[in-house]
């Protein structure tokens, strides 16, 4: 788990620092872009003010009122309509961005890849193969299974979200709202209700009125109260499973170890002897198919 931390770490690191500087090529590039501005604004004052003082002189004809407009676009604004925001490009683009540097945290915190990936080291470590299979194989298996247990929360997040806002149906605080509520009924339906009281009690909420079975009558409870609940309940359904995966292979320890101190072998570490085994017994049983079988299934 600190080699899996490590990586968790080095993304997220790597990310910020992509989107800060990202961040900070656009600010100075729209610094430089408005006093470029400002200066041709000046300069043409400066011109037309000369122009008009001249024709007042009589040393010049009337302006031609036919003259080309200049580009009024400002590639970083935010208009306002009728109470309905709009960003530009560039600020959709950090947006975006800023996501992509919280992708991992929210991968880790919001789906399923917690309770997977805990459950995958579990089976690593009672078989007793301490890097095999490597971080890099049960990563891409967590993150594979994530996928595709998550596939109809993120369809309808795609319904919904995504293409309204793609077709300007809808504006962005309107999609934030929305993309709220599938995610909230998947966490919901996984969670312990009395991991959502505790953390309601810690936050002072008044559950009164609110019935812990049923999820509608939850929606006044906050994010903020919810995600941790969430996480709670993930880690404890991770370590029970942990359990009863422990139990087959701690019997193998006990009799190998069991068998080789009736012959007197004592300076024999059991683990030698009770690996090979273990993976056997794992092979055997189509432990893989078992494994990940059951684990999608608790989400369904």
């Amino acid at each position: 788990m600190k080699k899996l931390k490590k990586i968790c770490c080095r993304a997220s690191l790597a990310f910020g620092t992509m989107t800060l500087l990202l961040a900070l090529f656009l600010i100075f590039s729209q610094s430089a872009y408005a006093t470029g501005t400002v200066q041709d604004n000046n300069q043409d004052e400066n011109q037309r003010v000369t122009d008009e003082t001249r024709q007042e002189l009589g040393e010049l004809s009337p302006p031609n009122t036919q003259t080309a407009e200049r580009g009024t676009t400002n590639g970083f604004n935010v208009s306002w309509n009728n109470e309905e925001g709009n960003l530009s490009a560039n600020i959709r683009i950090l947006l975006v961005l800023t996501v992509i540097s919280l992708a991992p945290s929210i991968l880790i915190m919001l789906t399923s890849f917690t309770r997977i990936i805990i459950v995958l080291h579990f089976v690593r470590t009672a078989v007793g193969t301490q890097t095999v299979p490597p971080n890099q194989v049960m990563i891409g298996l967590a993150l594979f299974l994530t996928l595709f247990i998550m596939n109809p929360v993120f369809s309808e997040i795609n319904e919904t979200v995504i293409q309204p806002l793609e077709a300007n149906e809808i504006n962005q605080e309107e999609a934030l709202e929305r993309i709220e509520d599938p995610i909230r009924r998947f966490m919901y339906k996984e969670m312990q209700r009395k991991d959502l009281k505790l953390f309601c009690d810690i936050a002072e909420i008044d559950m009164t009125g609110m019935d812990l079975s049923e999820p509608e009558t939850l929606e006044p409870i906050p994010m903020n109260v919810v995600i941790p609940a969430f996480i709670i309940s993930e880690l404890r359904t991770a370590f029970i499973i942990g359990f009863l995966i422990y139990i087959p292979f701690i019997v193998i320890d006990m009799v190998v170890a069991s068998v080789l101190m009736s012959m007197g072998m004592m300076m024999l570490p059991p683990t030698t002897i009770s690996m090979p085994f273990k993976i056997l017994l794992f092979v055997l049983a189509d432990g893989w198919d078992l494994l990940i079988g059951s684990l999608v299934k608790t989400f369904h």
